[in-house]
C-alpha cells in the first residue's frame, strides 16, 4: 500500500502562531514546511530534537567542526517551493482520480440498470452509407 499523507490539526495562541509566520517569512518557506521540517527531523532523530540558539550551537561544535545537534542542510528556496508545487500537483491528479473512479462506477451502474443494450456493431447494415 502506498505511503498516504496525514493531516495533524492543533491550536496555538495567537501570539506563537504569529511567531511562527515570522519564521516562515524569515526562511521564504510556508507555514506548513516549518511543521513539516520539525517533523521530519523529530521522526529521523528518534524524538530527539532540542531547541538550541544558534550562539550557543556554536560552542556544541564537535572536534570536525560540525554541529554535534541538530544537523542542518542548506536547500535552495527552489527547490522547496518546486516540492511544494509537486505536493500540490499530486493532491490535485488524486482528487481528478477519485472523481474519475467515481464517475466510471455511476456509468457502469447506470449500464448494468438499462434493459438492452445495444452494441454498435449490431446497428449495421450490410448496405453503405450514403452520404446526401
Amino acid at each position: 500500500m502506498g505511503n498516504k499523507n496525514k493531516t495533524i490539526s492543533f491550536r496555538v495562541n495567537e501570539k506563537a502562531f504569529e511567531a511562527l509566520q515570522d519564521i516562515a517569512e524569515e526562511r521564504d518557506i510556508s507555514l506548513s514546511a516549518v511543521f513539516r521540517d520539525y517533523v521530519d527531523m523529530l521522526v529521523e532523530h528518534d524524538g530527539r530534537v532540542e531547541v538550541v540558539p544558534e550562539t550557543e550551537l556554536e560552542e556544541r561544535r564537535r572536534d570536525d567542526g560540525e554541529p554535534a545537534f541538530p544537523p542542518t542542510v542548506e536547500v535552495p528556496k527552489s527547490f522547496v517551493r518546486e516540492h511544494e508545487r509537486l505536493e500540490l500537483e499530486a493532491e490535485h491528479l488524486r482528487e481528478q482520480l477519485e472523481e474519475h473512479k467515481a464517475y466510471v462506477a455511476d456509468l457502469r451502474e447506470r449500464l448494468e440498470d438499462e434493459e438492452e443494450v445495444l452494441l454498435l456493431d449490431d446497428l449495421d447494415d450490410d448496405e453503405p452509407y450514403q452520404v446526401r
